[in-house]
């Protein structure tokens, strides 16, 4: 019997043992990444250490249960690995096939945003909130759709056989496709997000094949996009004061630059070995806000230290390694575009987060992959996971 995604589930003898089925040559198990999947689960526990840290203390937040994010933390991530799974069994070309419905639907949850369902959480307007205390963030699924769709239509004909490389029209409709999303999601206005699909469509363009051209007007229509949305005053004054912080530290320091002032100081606590685990003093006194979700890497600076905010990322670095891999040894352009949004995605919204930590980066409100709490953006990252290993198993075995 095959599964979806292609993969042999049967066929051995009863003499063989469980162990030698599981890991034999044409297995599911033989075929997935493991440096992959170990670092994601690595990183989801050290965040559920981290995010237990920052809030078995904030009462106002936990509804007096220390345990309360930690709890959901874990759930988060077990219906998120539970999605990888699915993706897995589906397979990344049978959801090539859904491609429309997935963006119909993913358009239609960000423009509920805009209604009076929508909600504003820390500043940006960007979720909808649902029955029971949750909320969900549409635009972290867009991040996957635009990959799957821009994917979708750049490799048809090349695919095919029919075209070496992607042709300008089809360049365009890609691009057409990725538009509309990232405005309306603009109009939010959430910027972080903006941020990061523009990067996985300089990514997934690159992987492609296209024109250099394209790549070039689309960073030179960005510089232009993002002055104008300045001078329109698109922006939040919320938004605009992150920046100004950003461009002058010492601004404010008990205002716009106090978040950024409160991580640094956190951060450079740590030292090599941390404070240990609950013992930081910036944590435990909740000098620094949002510290279960943006700032969660201060929370590893200050109680793990520079050895273990530099496991954090070395653990980051394990997933874009293995992915590379899988987009270069991928005998499909299908599959290495979607790893190369993956890679995009990934990349840059961990050294923005990072780098808003450490002062590098303005504060743009994106979570830490795997990392950090949040529901949408666990379940998301997950799914991308799924979508890397799926085009590992799907590849030839000689690859």
């Amino acid at each position: 019997m095959t599964g979806a995604s292609g993969f042999s589930v049967s066929g051995y003898g009863p003499e063989r043992s469980v162990w030698a089925r599981l890991f034999a040559r044409d297995s599911l198990a033989r075929r997935l990444d493991w440096p992959i999947l170990l670092s994601a689960i690595t990183l989801s526990v050290i965040g559920a250490a981290l995010v237990y840290s920052a809030t078995r203390n904030r009462t106002e937040l936990n509804q007096g249960d220390p345990y309360y994010f930690l709890v959901r933390h874990l759930l988060n991530t077990g219906i998120g690995f539970a999605l990888m799974i699915a993706t897995v069994w589906l397979g990344h070309r049978t959801l090539r096939t859904a491609v429309p419905i997935l963006y119909g639907l993913s358009v239609f949850l960000i423009l509920l945003v805009l209604t009076p369902l929508g909600a504003t959480i820390n500043g940006s307007h960007a979720w909808i909130k649902l029955p029971g205390g949750f909320s969900l963030q549409p635009s972290e699924f867009v991040k996957i759709t635009i990959i799957l769709g821009m994917a979708m239509l750049l490799a048809a004909r090349v695919d095919a056989g029919d075209k070496p490389y992607p042709d300008h029209r089809t360049v365009l409709q890609a691009l057409g496709l990725a538009t509309v999303p990232i405005l309306i999601v603009l109009l939010m206005p959430d910027l972080g997000s903006v941020m990061v699909m523009v990067i996985i469509v300089l990514g997934v363009l690159l992987a492609s094949g296209a024109s250099n051209r394209w790549v070039l007007g689309l960073i030179g229509t960005g510089a232009a996009g993002a002055i104008a949305v300045w001078q329109l005053g698109v922006l939040d004054e919320y938004q605009i004061n992150r920046f100004a912080a950003f461009a002058n530290p010492e601004l404010d320091p008990a205002g716009v630059g106090y978040n950024t002032n409160q991580a640094r100081i956190a951060i450079g606590s740590g030292g090599l070995f941390g404070t240990g685990l609950g013992n930081g003093s910036q944590t435990t006194g909740q000098f620094v806000p949002e510290q279960q979700t943006d700032f969660v890497f201060t929370v590893a600076g200050e109680e793990l230290g520079f050895l273990g905010a530099g496991l954090i990322l070395l653990l980051l670095g394990i997933v874009l390694w293995r992915a590379c891999r899988i987009a270069r040894e991928t005998t499909e352009l299908y599959g290495t575009i979607v790893a190369a949004g993956i890679i995009a995605w990934f990349a840059f919204q961990s050294f923005e987060n990072v780098g808003m930590t450490l002062g590098i980066m303005p504060v743009a409100g994106l979570p830490l992959p795997f990392v950090s709490y949040g529901g949408s953006s666990m379940f998301a990252v997950w799914v991308a996971v799924g979508l890397l290993q799926s085009i590992r198993v799907q590849r030839p075995m000689s690859a």
